[in-house]
């Protein structure tokens, strides 16, 4: 059960809200993503969620104890990526992601029409 609980989370990519949406700007330029992650780690404390996205298009990491493996592009201005939870498909998507300095990015499903989740880069 507490399995299917974080999984919920991390489809959706919901967590609490960090910081109001002012504080956050977009981030349109797949450039200046990659400056934003480049040798950064995604983590999300409450979930033991921690994300790496290579410039090469992966993504490796681990939520809960359990791996994270996955594949990203970047098309008109949204990350795009598909992921798989220990076995469990994460469906493709594509997110707008928002910045708050060089610490914090938030990606948004449905190119920022529905759930969000806030990162710290590490």
């Amino acid at each position: 059960m507490l399995r299917q609980i974080a999984l919920l989370s991390i489809l959706t990519l919901a967590a609490p809200p960090l910081a109001a949406a002012e504080d956050f700007e977009p981030v349109k330029d797949k450039d200046r993503f990659l400056d934003l992650i480049k040798d950064r780690e995604l983590r999300i404390g409450l979930y033991n969620l921690s994300l790496n996205v290579l410039p090469d298009g992966r993504i490796d990491g681990s939520a809960m104890g359990w791996g994270i493996t996955g594949q990203w592009t970047w098309k008109d201005g949204y990350f795009c990526r598909e992921m798989d939870w220990s076995g469990m498909e994460i469906d493709y998507n594509c997110q707008l992601v928002e910045a708050q300095g060089a610490e914090k990015l938030r990606f948004t499903v449905d190119q920022g029409r529905g759930d969000s989740a806030t990162f710290r880069l590490r």
